[in-house]
């Protein structure tokens, strides 16, 4: 196409317009939006698809509160409610499920502070969670829609019922995206081979297993793994770009209704699937010897939310999972056009939200790359987060 930029393929070698680094949630929407503009496209994955936090349990997609409504909150909530679309037409397309259900969010309300806040918030929603064609709710509720989700000792001032939340099943939409990518003529997929370096001025990768790609444009989306990637590129910095937080989380096998509300609370999610399965989650931990471990936090998490839903108290665990989610250093995502190196952008971080967020931070990514202007919140952008980390 025109618009890509394919100065730095080297002569002689075979290029694509677009290579992607990494098999997650981030890198597929990139590849999948790119393929269908025309672009030809290479994802490169170190190990397979979906084998980082994009291969995780949880699948909750939750908003940001409605008050103090800003860019940001506003970016999400149109993420979250053209994701609905975005998913329909990937399942009629691939003939996949990807477990999507906007099955809304509870919240216990503790003390009758909370509930006050809580009312408050459910004005603000009126404003904000709007389109001109749908509203969604935060509803204040003195009563769970079902009885013990959430228990009754929870929500002794009662709890919220958020109509925005949603679930889906990151394994199933990662399978739904990769199926996606395999029926394009312009696509091809490596797995078992990751970027070792980066030569962006002759427009090169030079991969682990031994062999060169040149390209046109790089798309650095390899979660954790990408902060690596990013620092040969500089600018020399105060501090890391980003790291890796350890999340945890697990599934109960329990016969629960499906299509309930997940539970929010003080950090715990609850969110049932369509397969009998409860997921579990998650952890948040800074400092860890194991990132793919599990231990005695995961057992508490589990335990919190038997309590928190007493349905679930003699429910098995089916599995347990752990695994590094990127963190970028101003905690929302990275992504956008490095500063420094015209044919690199990056798609990284919001190691909370990605899920909510990857379609339509990758449909940004591309419009800058075809000479289009980034419109995503100014926190995202990546010379926010060089500021953050102090260029040296």
């Amino acid at each position: 196409m025109a618009e890509a930029d394919n100065r730095g393929k080297a002569v002689g070698q075979p290029g694509v317009d677009l290579l992607v680094a990494g098999g997650g949630v981030m890198g597929l929407w990139t590849a999948l939006f790119a393929a269908r503009q025309g672009l030809s496209v290479q994802l490169v994955e170190k190990r397979r698809i979906g084998a980082g936090a994009s291969g995780g349990l949880l699948g909750a997609l939750m908003p940001h509160l409605p008050d103090r409504w800003n860019a940001k909150k506003a970016f999400q909530f149109d993420a979250l409610v053209s994701l609905e679309g975005e998913v329909a037409a990937l399942e009629a397309e691939t003939g996949l499920s990807a477990g999507y259900r906007r099955s809304g969010r509870l919240i216990p309300l503790g003390k009758p502070h909370n509930r006050d806040i809580a009312l408050g918030h459910a004005e603000d929603a009126r404003a904000a969670w709007r389109t001109p064609g749908r509203a969604f709710a935060f509803e204040v509720l003195d009563a769970a829609p079902v009885d013990g989700w959430p228990s009754g000792e929870a929500m002794a001032c009662g709890l919220v019922r958020d109509h925005l939340a949603a679930r889906l099943a990151p394994r199933s939409l990662v399978a739904a995206l990769g199926a996606a990518l395999a029926r394009l003529p312009n696509v091809s997929i490596r797995e078992g081979a990751g970027i070792e370096s980066l030569d962006t001025a002759a427009g090169t990768a030079c991969l682990d297993d031994g062999t060169a790609v040149a390209f046109g444009h790089c798309v650095l989306a390899a979660g954790v793994e990408t902060f690596a990637l990013l620092a040969p590129l500089g600018p020399p910095l105060a501090k890391p770009a980003g790291v890796g937080v350890k999340g945890q989380a697990a599934f109960l096998k329990a016969a629960v209704d499906p299509s309930l509300p997940v539970i929010f609370a003080d950090g715990l999610y609850i969110v049932p699937h369509d397969n009998g399965l409860v997921a579990i989650g998650s952890t948040s931990e800074n400092s860890f010897s194991d990132p793919h471990g599990t231990d005695g936090l995961l057992d508490a998490l589990i335990e919190k939310a038997r309590s928190m839903a007493p349905v679930l108290a003699d429910a098995p665990v089916a599995e347990r999972w752990a695994g590094l989610r990127p963190k970028a250093i101003g905690r929302e995502p990275m992504v956008g056009r490095h500063p420094d190196h015209a044919n690199v952008s990056l798609m990284t971080g919001g190691f909370k939200v990605s899920f909510g967020l990857a379609h339509a931070l990758a449909r940004e990514v591309l419009h800058e790359i075809k000479g289009g202007t980034l419109g995503v919140p100014p926190s995202f952008t990546v010379p926010a987060h060089f500021e953050e980390a102090g260029r040296i």
